[in-house]
């Protein structure tokens, strides 16, 4: 069992412990990272970076890649593949020779 495996294993566990898998369908998973994503904005708003709450940091970071985890479980998709594939993609759509200290997107380099 990989890492990724025995997380959303983990996570499978506490939800149905807890009769949660009923709320956790792909629409509210999506919905969850959505808002896990802006508490940790928040945690950012008007403040310099390093003076952010870096305990508070990593809970919202946990609560976004558990979301994410459990979404791509209702879909049966490799984590790890995908986001190899999307490197790869990334990889063609920003080459070094152009993309190199720069923050264009693709399209305007």
């Amino acid at each position: 069992m990989s890492d990724i495996e025995f997380l959303i294993e983990k996570l499978k566990q506490f939800n149905e412990a807890r009769d949660w898998d009923q709320f956790h369908n792909p629409k509210d998973l999506a919905i969850a990272i959505n808002v896990e994503a802006g508490e940790l904005l928040e945690l950012f708003l008007w403040k310099k970076p390093e003076e952010a709450n870096i305990g508070k940091v990593k809970e919202e970071i946990a609560d976004i890649l558990a979301f994410t985890l459990l979404l791509s479980s209702k879909y049966k998709l490799d984590v790890k593949q995908i986001l190899l594939d999307k490197i790869e993609l990334n990889n063609k759509k920003y080459p070094i020779d152009k993309a190199k200290g720069s923050a264009k997107k693709y399209d305007e380099l």
